[in-house]
């Protein structure tokens, strides 16, 4: 056996840790931002665990295929970078359930999913790195101004980094979470650690559909979906993709009401389950994924310690770590964004409107630099042509 190679239930453990680990920070910080009070982001946090766990092990047992789920990390940034919304937190849940309802239209309605495969790639990765930029910022102005907590988060992302780039940022986030321990020593209660559902009833306004819902639901398909049903196929394992759009449309509807905001195809955690990390047998590679969904069931106990952590964290360093944990995405994202040197102008747009966070009519940045990018994209290949 490669020293690349182990065993499915050993690769599902680590997919599960490395995957909550290197991103539930930013979801936390993603419902706060949208104006969801800690009982509420930990009920969100709880939801997302538990409905994307249900779904893995619905499609992998059904079909006998390492389908991986994961909650929406670019979508979770978004509500970030989106901040509040008119309506407050019961409008961003009113968001979720319309980006739900698209998703299942998504599995349900073929020219729904060939619309969104028409968007260029490159200007949805143009507008997901916009929208990271400034969360990725973070750890360079917490380090300035306060070195004594984010110091050390970022130093053991760096030394990490040297050791093995996998477990980064997870091992930066547990630092994180000690500097808060320390720090905020008896200010978290008993109470505050037991893990809860909290129930919102949804209430929807015109702002938070177009500013959330319209980009949660392209950035997660197009940040999440597309990748995740690619990285499947490049293991040789076809995607059910009805069924799997139906399944996590169905599983972000139901859990709206309670703070999940979406749930998809994983991407990075998905090549742990269905590569050669889960074993040379391909053929058993489905059970990484059972492992990974038993092991959200576990890691959805400690959704209550997490948020109240979270939320007694000093200075910046919870918003540093989120910074961390996004630089990859951010790296992959201006990498594709640039890549299609046809469409880079309007890429570059689309990736300044997202980045400079303006409100325009209500409408939070992501639309309106997809927008941009969509606009000007064919106007600047007709002048290009033009001028030679």
């Amino acid at each position: 056996m490669s020293e690349h190679e182990g065993t499915p239930v050993a690769a599902g453990i680590v997919a599960a840790i490395v995957g909550s680990s290197s991103s539930f920070v930013v979801v936390l910080a993603g419902f706060t931002a949208v104006g969801a009070t800690p009982a509420q982001a930990a009920s969100g946090l709880l939801t997302v665990f538990v409905s994307q766990a249900l779904g893995m092990l619905w499609l992998a047992l059904r079909y006998r295929t390492p389908i991986t789920l994961a909650w929406s990390t670019p979508g979770a940034a978004l509500l970030l970078s989106t901040g509040a919304v008119t309506g407050g937190w019961a409008a961003a849940v009113g968001a979720f359930v319309v980006s739900g309802v698209l998703i299942l239209l998504t599995g349900l309605v073929p020219a729904l999913g060939d619309l969104i495969a028409r968007i260029p790639p490159s200007l949805a990765r143009a507008m997901l790195a916009g929208v990271l930029l400034p969360i990725c910022l973070e750890p360079v102005i917490g380090l300035a101004d306060s070195p004594k907590y984010v110091g050390p988060v970022v130093l053991a992302w760096l030394v990490m980094h040297l050791i093995s780039r996998r477990w980064a940022v997870p091992v930066a986030l547990a630092v994180a979470l000690l500097v808060v321990v320390v720090s905020a020593g008896s200010s978290v209660s008993a109470g505050d650690l037991v893990p809860s559902l909290t129930w919102t009833t949804p209430h929807w306004t015109a702002q938070a559909v177009v500013s959330l819902a319209i980009p949660l639901y392209i950035v997660t398909m197009a940040s999440q979906n597309v990748p995740g049903l690619a990285i499947m196929k490049s293991f040789g394992y076809d995607v059910p993709w009805r069924e799997t759009m139906t399944v996590t449309g169905v599983g972000t509807l139901a859990g709206a009401p309670f703070g999940g905001h979406a749930i998809n195809l994983a991407a990075i955690t998905a090549a742990m389950n269905a590569g050669p990390m889960a074993g040379p047998d391909r053929d058993r590679r489905w059970i990484a994924t059972v492992s990974s969904a038993a092991t959200y069931l576990v890691l959805a106990l400690a959704c209550g310690a997490l948020t109240a952590l979270v939320a007694a964290a000093p200075g910046d360093v919870m918003q540093a770590a989120a910074g961390l944990a996004l630089l990859g995405t951010l790296a992959a994202s201006l990498a594709g964004a640039l890549a299609d040197e046809h469409g880079r102008e309007a890429a570059v747009i689309c990736f300044v409107i997202a980045a400079s966070g303006v409100t325009i009519l209500g409408v939070g940045a992501a639309f309106w630099a997809l927008v941009a990018g969509l606009l000007l994209r064919p106007l600047i290949a007709i002048g290009t042509i033009r001028r030679r």
